[in-house]
């Protein structure tokens, strides 16, 4: 019982035929999964990258909004010294609390509005006269500030601080500071 030798070359071919449809069938898949990779792979960056750009302005917004403390509390804690003069006569008024923030920001913090606000409280502790201011500075990209109905690509930030002004009328020349 010798193989047919036609019989032979017609299962060869059979099998090469079906060979080669796996492997057309293997390449499809292949080249699919690839493209599902990297359609992945492109909108994983946009993320990253759309969320890079939130946290800098958040950042940026941050930075606005301490810009807009830093100023309220030069204007409440008398950096020009008015409260204590050399004399200590008739005292003069504590700092009232400050208006609007004049004007705009500058460079990278220009798109940004801030709005501060300020409260005070006023104590009397025997010759001193305390006062204590609350400042909210709060700082967005879209105005007003802050904004009720924001849309897309709303950042906001804001900060409180505390401070206090004490002066004492009948302390001791040139300073009319608390000690």
């Amino acid at each position: 019982m010798f193989p047919d030798r036609n019989h032979e070359p017609r299962t060869t071919i059979h099998a090469s035929r079906q060979a080669r449809g796996f492997s057309i069938i293997t390449a499809i898949f292949l080249i699919v999964v690839l493209a599902l990779l990297g359609a992945f792979i492109v909108s994983v960056t946009g993320l990253q990258l759309s969320s890079q750009a939130l946290d800098i302005q958040g950042v940026r917004a941050y930075q606005a909004a301490r810009a807009g403390m830093e100023w309220g509390a030069y204007q409440v804690l008398d950096p020009n010294n008015a409260q204590n003069p050399i004399n200590c006569g008739p005292p003069p008024a504590m700092p009232a609390c400050p208006g609007a923030m004049p004007g705009g920001l500058a460079g990278s913090l220009s798109p940004f509005t801030v709005n501060v606000t300020c409260t005070s409280t006023a104590a009397t502790e025997g010759n001193r006269e305390i006062r204590v201011y609350e400042i909210v500075a709060t700082a967005c990209n879209q105005a007003p500030c802050p904004n009720a109905a924001p849309s897309a690509g709303y950042i906001e930030r804001r900060l409180t601080a505390t401070l206090s002004k004490c002066r004492d009328g009948t302390a001791v020349p040139p300073r009319c500071a608390c000690g």
